[in-house]
């Protein structure tokens, strides 16, 4: 259940971590049934139990086998060897598992390859693999705005939709539906619900006052919630507006105060946890520097000129987040964020989590980052992965402009990491600890990610003028 999260950090049996890891998960969820019959500690089998979970995520998410892959990149990149992709594959660069002993790699390794290595980008055929350049100047261009201005403003109306793919659906049965919405905190104002809608046969009606719940504003995951009778065809629908307010900081060394205040500095158990290796990596970036401000800036400035941009597999299957990202050094923009809180808090910097969706005028997406507290500043923002790529694109007045400060373009739907929805699930979240894509559950199970969609559409976007 959610709660056997908090053991994640316990080591799995060996017998058991290396059936895992030669990729025979039938076998590894047999020996751990086998282990569950016999007398041990009850925090080693809610340890087990969970790993039952992960095991069963894991491989449908490694599709490609070394054949596949390389025929993959050779029809889509131009002169694409065999030997780059053995090379790619020792550096870590394509993401990849074990199955049945044999080399898989992962649904969306090609993706992650061009879109974080220009040498292969360059390289592919169809021009519409081709990074586009335009979110880049965009950033520029509102940065400049920002630091002109000292701050800006921008109204966004978005419709969230979560279908139940077809294989999936149970017809009559009770169901809850989650779909996020803004945290009415920090910089979003004046959030408004316009619609919350459920659509039969092409019909979309008014959901009632008893088929949905909306979570307290303030609330640290917060969501609409749908608990209703699923039929087959229904979707599920939220429309809403907000603000998102920036102001412009320059926070400088001399200008920190001397007392700061003693807070978001404790572990949170899987993730955030002290570590003695995560302690020595602080210990050897941060030095002898006393400075609250500086310490942070040591901390994102190693992070974003060391870690490479990654997607990875889904959260629920690494039991330890900042070790994974602080020993591969490649990871998505939630692993950096954790890395960096939980550096900061090692440190003695206050840390915590935001996160939601990119929200340009073209575009919706899923994304984190972090904050920081330093007096007199107060909550300052740092967002590691978009200042990695400003890093390795040599934007390096970008990269300066992501410690302390954010773009207009973000929704924060989690103000924490692992928090519980309003009203709870019964059942295991597919992310336990974001919320972005949504949530669903039948009453006897959770929906698994592959088994739903959630669509996030900007129906419009517009700055406002003062």
């Amino acid at each position: 259940m959610y709660s056997d999260i908090n053991d994640l950090h316990i080591n799995l049996p060996e017998d058991i971590e290396k059936v895992k890891w030669y990729g025979d998960f039938e076998q590894a969820a047999k020996m751990i049934d086998l282990r569950l019959d016999t007398p041990i500690p009850e925090a080693l089998k809610k340890r087990l139990r969970y790993e039952k979970e992960i095991l069963s995520r894991i491989p449908s998410q490694y599709p490609y086998s070394w054949e596949d892959g390389l025929k993959l990149l050779q029809a889509r990149l131009k002169d694409f060897q065999e030997e780059e992709l053995q090379k790619l594959w020792e550096e870590n660069a394509a993401e990849w598992i074990y199955i049945k002993g044999q080399i898989h790699f992962k649904d969306d390794f090609f993706d992650n390859l061009i879109k974080t290595r220009s040498w292969i980008a360059d390289r592919v055929i169809n021009p519409e693999d081709r990074p586009s350049e335009e979110r880049g100047k965009m950033l520029n261009r509102v940065i400049a705005k920002m630091k002109t201005q000292g701050s800006i403003a921008y109204r966004f109306r978005i419709k969230s939709t979560m279908t139940i793919r077809k294989e999936s659906e149970q017809e009559g049965q009770e169901i809850k539906v989650y779909l996020p919405v803004p945290v009415e905190y920090a910089q979003i104002k004046n959030f408004r619900l316009l619609s919350v809608t459920i659509c039969l046969n092409g019909k979309e009606r008014l959901a009632s006052e008893e088929e949905y719940t909306l979570a307290a504003p303030e609330f640290p995951h917060r969501t609409i919630c749908f608990h209703t009778t699923h039929h087959v065809g229904q979707t599920y629908s939220v429309e809403f507006t907000y603000e998102n307010h920036m102001t412009y900081v320059s926070p400088k060394r001399e200008e920190v105060l001397d007392g700061q205040p003693v807070m978001y500095l404790e572990e949170q158990l899987p993730h955030i946890r002290f570590t003695p290796y995560l302690r020595e990596v602080t210990a050897q970036v941060v030095g002898e520097e006393k400075n609250p401000l500086i310490k942070a800036k040591k901390i994102y400035d190693y992070i974003t000129s060391h870690v490479m941009y990654s997607f990875v597999r889904t959260y629920i299957t690494i039991t330890q987040i900042p070790d994974y990202v602080a020993t591969c050094w490649k990871g998505d923009c939630g692993f950096q964020a954790l890395l960096f809180i939980t550096m900061c808090r090692i440190a003695g910097v206050p840390a915590r989590w935001q996160s939601g969706l990119y929200t340009t005028p073209d575009s919706v997406g899923s994304h984190d980052w972090a904050q920081f507290y330093v007096a007199p500043y107060g909550w300052l923002f740092a967002d590691c992965s978009f200042g990695g790529s400003a890093y390795r694109a040599g934007e390096e007045e970008r990269r300066e402009f992501y410690f302390g400060n954010l773009d207009p373009y973000r929704m924060p739907a989690a103000s924490q990491f692992q928090h519980p929805f309003y009203p709870p699930m019964k059942w295991n979240r597919n992310d336990p600890y974001d919320n972005q894509v949504g949530e669903a559950e039948y009453k006897e199970r959770s929906l698994r990610s592959e088994e739903y969609e959630t669509l996030h559409v900007m129906v419009e976007a517009e700055e406002i003028l003062h």
